[in-house]
Parts: C-alpha cells; sequence; structure tokens
C-alpha cells in the first residue's frame, strides 16, 4: 500500500450555503466524508494544509487518514470543487475506504529511458496521449504510477496500455481494446520536409508525363 499520510480535520454541526461561506471566512474549508454504509460527516480543514496537500500531484489518487478529535478517518478523494472564476478551493468530497474497498481512480504515467529512445534521438516527439490512466483497484493496490519503456522505440511507435506492468488485482475501466498511452512522432520539419518532397516527386512525374504526350503529338504530325 502507498504511504498514508494524516490531515488534521474539524468536525462542523452546521451544513448550507452560509455555514460554507463563515468557515471559509476563518481561513477553513469545508468537507465532507461518506461512504462505507454510514451517514454523512460534515468536517473542515485548515486551508494552508490543504492548500500544501493539493500542490502535491498525488493528491487524487493518495490514501489519508483523517484526524478528527484524535480519531483516524481512512479516506480518498472523491472531488475537488473550485470556483470557476477566482480558482478559489470552496469544497472538498472524501471517501471512507478500507483495504479492501474498491474505487474508479487516475493514475498518473511516467516514461522511462527517453535517452534509449532511438526515435526520440533522431529529433522524434514524444506525443501523450493519456497523462494518467482511469482504473478500478482494491484501496490497497493503488499504485504510485504507470510506467512505460521507451528504450528501443523508433519514430512511429506507439505505447500501449500493455506495455506497463499491472497488478492483477487493478483492472483499467476501458476493456474493449489494447489503448494507446503514447506514441513517437516525427518532428515537424521531417514531416514538412518529406511531404514536400512528395509533391516535388509529384510535379516532376506530372510534367515527364505531359512531356511524353506533347512529343507522341509532334511524331504524329
Amino acid at each position: 500500500m502507498k504511504d498514508i499520510s494524516i490531515l488534521n480535520a474539524f468536525s462542523r454541526e452546521t451544513v448550507g450555503s452560509n455555514s460554507s461561506k463563515k468557515i471559509r471566512e476563518e481561513s477553513k474549508i469545508p468537507a465532507i466524508i461518506y461512504g462505507d454504509g454510514k451517514n454523512p460527516q460534515p468536517i473542515s480543514l485548515d486551508k494552508k494544509d490543504l492548500r500544501i496537500a493539493i500542490s502535491n500531484s498525488a493528491f487524487v489518487n493518495k490514501i489519508y487518514d483523517l484526524l478528527i478529535e484524535k480519531t483516524k478517518t481512512r479516506v480518498i478523494v472523491q472531488d475537488i470543487s473550485q470556483n470557476p472564476v477566482t480558482d478559489r478551493l470552496e469544497h472538498v468530497d472524501f471517501l471512507r475506504v478500507n483495504d479492501n474497498t474498491k474505487v474508479t481512480i487516475e493514475v498518473p504515467v511516467k516514461f522511462i529511458n527517453e535517452a534509449l529512445s532511438p526515435g526520440l534521438k533522431r529529433g522524434g516527439v514524444l506525443n501523450v496521449v493519456r497523462y494518467t490512466v482511469e482504473v478500478i483497484c482494491p484501496v490497497k493496490n493503488i499504485p504510485e504510477n504507470f510506467e512505460f519503456n521507451l528504450d528501443g522505440l523508433e519514430i512511429g511507435d506507439s505505447i500501449h496500455i500493455s506495455h506497463t506492468q499491472m497488478d492483477p488485482a487493478i483492472k483499467p475501466t476501458i476493456t474493449d481494446r489494447d489503448f494507446t498511452v503514447a506514441s513517437i512522432l516525427a518532428p515537424s520539419a521531417l514531416v514538412s520536409a518529406e511531404a514536400t518532397e512528395e509533391k516535388t516527386e509529384e510535379g516532376g512525374e506530372e510534367t515527364e508525363e505531359s512531356e511524353n504526350k506533347d512529343d507522341e503529338s509532334s511524331e504524329k504530325k
């Protein structure tokens, strides 16, 4: 299991927009814990602590112990609400979990050995199609990331989900195909040069055909 971080939280008795507004004025963020067959539990968290936690790219697929009045509640983040105009943090939803709780979660992808890819050495570009992969898995099996090895890959090669090692307990939500995660594309300059060359060759062939037709016409006369 991944490392479990602790966040301090505070119980709150009141809910609603007025209550949430007052909590934000106190430099706290309203939140709620639900799931595991228990009643929803309104809480709040220190805004500064929460912002530090959110600054970690793994925040949304990390396991936390919320410490509420000396009682720990194990959770993962289900939703983060932010003001669409100011980008201010508004509310967080947490889901209660245990080791066997199955969750649907986005796992980041990681590419290794870029220096060992002949295609990238030749100036190819790594075109990332998916920066995360959505999977269903028990909480205890949530991975930090999925690694994809670029060693030996050439321009035109694609990297598929089958190219990473995945615990049998982890299942991608896309099951009908070996979907693409990334590919190595030719650099734009090379593509443009090849396209120009093809057009030149086509133009040359057309000119040659035209000249041949003119010669045939002259001979008949």
